[in-house]
């Protein structure tokens, strides 16, 4: 079975050229930056990112790739200020409508992974208000870009904290999911872990999905470090029937200490490139490939399988 392929958030064939033309959609700032020349030097780099985004999306259609993890960049610093405040907020909106009927013309399937520090497992108020407002704001780029209100569009966390007291995390992860915009919580979605003690496939099925019905996305890699007694097979199976009648996504990537031979590198870190044949045990799903190469890995990939 043929799975679609996809990459995450930065094109290297694009992004690795001169800066007067590099080709990117996290272009940002440091925190000294933003508070020194403010939102309107915000509101500019957010509308180069989302005038980019399409020029990655089409060089993707050239490449017959159709799936595509968003960066989380787009918008600098957006946990500073509410979008619709940015001085070029409506050229911002033209570019992503412009985004979004290619994404719509072309079939293309498109998600974002919201970073770790979002957390809404944890016991302080001030950490999950900051997750929400930050799930919130991707669910309302997604909005502007038009996609769907559904995991096809997922946005994409790990329940990923613990504070030695799994079932209080867990029970506050279930309820603080009620707590996102519809934007966000229609679209979310939980990955398995690459730690033992975190969350597996098994974990996140008996105790998230089955309370609140997200879908879980399962990392081949990770499995590997946190099995919850399920084998490869079994998990992925698992997390495949949780998607109802839309197309499961699935995360691949491989060692980069095996990759280098070097015991010195975790074995949980990725690969530049991946070696292996993909095996989604005939499964049909969608395959977003978690190595650095980015799109020179997918497509080193298809030369050598597909």
């Amino acid at each position: 079975m043929k799975n679609n392929l996809g990459y995450a958030c930065i094109n290297m064939t694009l992004s690795e050229q001169p800066k007067s033309r590099r080709i990117t959609t996290n272009r940002s700032m440091i925190k000294r930056t933003f508070k020194a020349k403010g939102l309107p030097y915000a509101s500019e780099l957010a509308l180069q990112n989302s005038r980019d985004l399409l020029t990655i999306l089409k060089w993707n259609e050239q490449h017959d790739i159709r799936f595509f993890r968003i960066s989380s960049d787009i918008f600098p610093w957006s946990s500073e200020y509410k979008l619709a405040d940015l001085p070029d907020f409506d050229a911002i909106c033209d570019a992503l409508q412009d985004a979004g009927d290619f994404i719509e013309d072309h079939d293309h399937r498109i998600t974002s992974h919201p970073g770790p520090f979002n957390k809404l497992t944890s016991p302080r108020e001030s950490v999950v208000t900051n997750t929400i407002r930050d799930l919130d704001t991707h669910g309302e780029l997604f909005d502007m870009l038009g996609l769907s209100r559904t995991p096809y569009n997922k946005l994409n966390i790990h329940v990923g904290a613990h504070y030695n007291d799994k079932p209080m995390a867990l029970a506050n992860f279930n309820r603080n999911y009620h707590r996102l915009s519809e934007g966000a919580k229609s679209r979310l979605t939980v990955e398995n872990d690459d730690k033992a003690s975190l969350y597996s496939t098994r974990e996140l099925h008996e105790e998230v999905y089955q309370k609140i019905g997200i879908p879980i996305v399962h990392d081949l890699h990770h499995h590997t470090f946190c099995t919850g007694g399920l084998d490869q097979e079994e998990a992925l199976l698992t997390a495949a029937m949780t998607w109802g009648g839309i197309k499961p996504v699935v995360h691949y990537s491989e060692s980069r200490s095996r990759e280098k031979q070097d015991p010195k590198i975790r074995a949980n870190a990725h690969s530049d490139m991946i070696i292996d044949k993909i095996n989604t045990f005939g499964l049909d799903v969608d395959v977003m490939i978690e190595a650095k190469s980015k799109e020179l890995a997918l497509l080193n990939y298809r030369r050598a399988y597909c």
